[in-house]
């Protein structure tokens, strides 16, 4: 008969002992139980124990249950907290920027705490900082999603600027250079990398698995949508990414989408339960104008008029067709202004040295089909006119956005008529690629822009409607509440002699920024020393400082650099990059 044997955890037999089979823990009631312990660690080490969580999330999503899950974001929520005062002061001391904006300490907040999230915010509401403050915040490497090359040069240029640690991958590189980079990025040298989403089902796709990535950021997010105003098919590459990393928060943003495109993004990308924050899309700095055509003088010298009364300042005319684009910079440039023509009948080279030189000030005004500026970040941008009705209010909204982007103001002006619709019309029938459905509803789009244009109360008011947001009458922002004739006002035309040389005859016609910006010309000196700045560094000017901060510096004068590095757009980086030249020049009295 077999022998127990007091206090062993098994059987005797012919004086062998069997040992029993140990139970092991439940993983599941382990994770929980850890989970439960974190409400009782100090803040300094909180951090860590939520990072390795998450990166077992990662792997074994399965194993974490509802309450596990509840516990860890009360967790993370209070990380979060001692996280507010740095990203205010990565705000501050990288950006120069005193405050948040609406919206944006909210995104920084869920995607921090591992949140997914959608931000609908205007252009120029600063949707980029909600990514890249959290980039510095999180550590490792923060994947962007970008849907133009040109627009992530803008992008990492401008990072580097201010010294963050950014690169992208493209198809632009050399391969030597390219694999550079690649062995850099693996290195952990970079917080942001940029890449196209044709990308990420190649080489970067497959250098992903092998980096310490933190969160994801989908620029333009409306692009995965079929029922955006501007689908682009290769977005759809972007569908299996929270899937293939699971325990990553994704952010997506976009400055225009309605409720369906909405609903459509969180689909399409899988967002788990994502954080909506919704921006307003009134925005007061651009100024609104709608211009009939055929009530007087022709097109294209309206346009001239507006154009020399904002002498020297960069602007886009876009037109409905290539042939519209190259007769209106012909024109323009025979009046004496630096303008270019933007289209995709141009050739690749042809059509980046205008981009090219556009970004760099020595272009005025770019003439262009829908197709340019989505890849570029240009701040100063002082007006956007639009020869010819656009074809969607979203497509509109996201044209205007274009000026104005540092903040300060911009004029938006329409010309439309019925002759526009029917034009848009007859292109939509011309498509042998869409269907009836979505031949009906672009013919609709078109008619709402029509609208829109010859209401006769505020353009906000029902321009932001059109995206869901009531607001009220803005009273100074658009033509229809100022009572202001746009045309009028910018005087009679006269050709200049000069690049430079100021085109209008009307003591009435637009302030300018040189004008608004203190006396004795130092905002149009500053702006000059920003080109030489600029030029000599291989950059923008924009991206030395954008002209909101030029016009605070000549209206405040500081004489300190501490009084410098309080005006807005002024961080550490760039106050030790720039801070001197521009103090000499504001001190130095001719």
């Amino acid at each position: 008969m077999p022998i127990r044997a007091a206090g062993l955890r098994g059987v005797v037999r012919a004086g062998i002992i069997d040992a029993m089979p140990e139970t092991k823990p439940d993983p599941t009631d382990e994770l929980l139980a850890e989970a439960r312990s974190l409400a009782a660690l100090p803040l300094e080490t909180l951090q860590d124990r939520l990072e390795g969580l998450r990166s077992r999330y990662r792997d074994a999503p399965r194993l974490f249950t509802h309450e596990t899950v509840r516990l860890l974001k009360q967790a993370a929520a209070r990380a979060t907290q001692r996280d507010d005062g740095r990203a205010h002061a990565i705000l501050r001391d990288v950006f120069g920027y005193p405050d948040f904006r609406p919206g944006q300490l909210d995104i920084i907040e869920a995607v921090r705490s591992g949140r997914d999230c959608l931000g609908i915010m205007p252009t120029g509401a600063g949707k980029s900082v909600t990514y890249q403050i959290p980039a510095r915040l999180l550590g490792g490497v923060t994947l962007v999603v970008s849907p133009l090359i040109s627009l992530m040069q803008d992008q990492v240029d401008a990072m580097v600027e201010v010294g963050m640690r950014a690169t992208y991958l493209n198809s632009s590189l050399e391969t030597a250079e390219r694999s550079r980079r690649v062995a850099q990025v693996r290195a952990g040298e970079f917080e942001l990398l940029y890449a196209a989403p044709e990308g990420l089902d190649s080489s970067v796709g497959r250098l992903l698995d092998a980096l310490d990535l933190k969160m994801i950021a989908v620029d333009e997010a409306h692009c995965i949508s079929e029922w955006g105003h501007d689908f682009r098919p290769s977005y759809r590459n972007l569908a299996g990414l929270k899937s293939r990393f699971a325990g990553l928060p994704v952010l997506a943003l976009t400055a225009t989408a309605t409720p369906g495109v909405t609903r459509d993004i969180v689909e399409q990308l899988a967002l788990r339960d994502p954080l909506l924050v919704r921006g307003s899309f009134y925005r007061p700095n651009l100024r609104l104008h709608a211009v009939k055509k055929g009530q007087g003088e022709g097109v294209r010298e309206m346009i001239l008029r507006l154009v020399l009364a904002r002498p020297a300042e960069p602007g886009i005319v876009y037109c409905l067709s290539r042939k519209a684009a190259e007769s209106t910079a012909e024109f323009l440039s025979s009046r004496g202004v630096r303008a270019s023509a933007y289209h995709a009948g141009l050739s690749p080279e042809q059509r980046a040295a205008t981009q090219e030189r556009f970004r760099r000030d020595d272009v005025e005004v770019v003439c262009a089909t829908i197709a340019f500026g989505m890849g570029i970040d240009k701040s100063n941008v002082r007006f956007v006119i639009h020869r010819d009705m656009p074809r969607s209010i979203e497509g509109y909204y996201q044209e205007i956005g274009r000026a104005g982007r540092d903040g300060a103001p911009a004029d938006c002006v329409m010309f439309y008529s019925w002759a526009d619709v029917m034009s848009l019309d007859r292109l939509g029938q011309r498509s042998e690629t869409q269907g009836a459905d979505l031949e009906d509803q672009q013919r609709r789009a078109v008619r709402r822009v029509f609208d829109l244009a010859d209401g006769a109360d505020c353009l906000w008011r029902r321009l932001s409607l059109h995206f869901a947001e009531r607001i009220e009458a803005c009273g100074g922002s658009c033509g229809r509440c100022t009572g202001q004739d746009v045309i009028a006002s910018a005087g009679r035309p006269r050709a200049r002699s000069g690049a430079r040389a100021a085109g209008a005859e009307r003591a009435d016609a637009p302030m300018q920024w040189s004008q608004a910006a203190g006396g004795d010309g130092l905002f149009e000196r500053l702006r000059t020393l920003r080109k030489s700045l600029a030029d000599s560094r291989g950059v923008p000017a924009y991206l030395v400082f954008n002209d909101r901060t030029l016009q605070e510096m000549a209206a405040r004068m500081p004489q300190t650099r501490e009084q410098l590095l309080a005006v807005h757009g002024v961080g550490q980086r760039k106050l030790d990059e720039y801070g001197d030249a521009f103090l000499r020049e504001i001190l130095r009295r001719d």
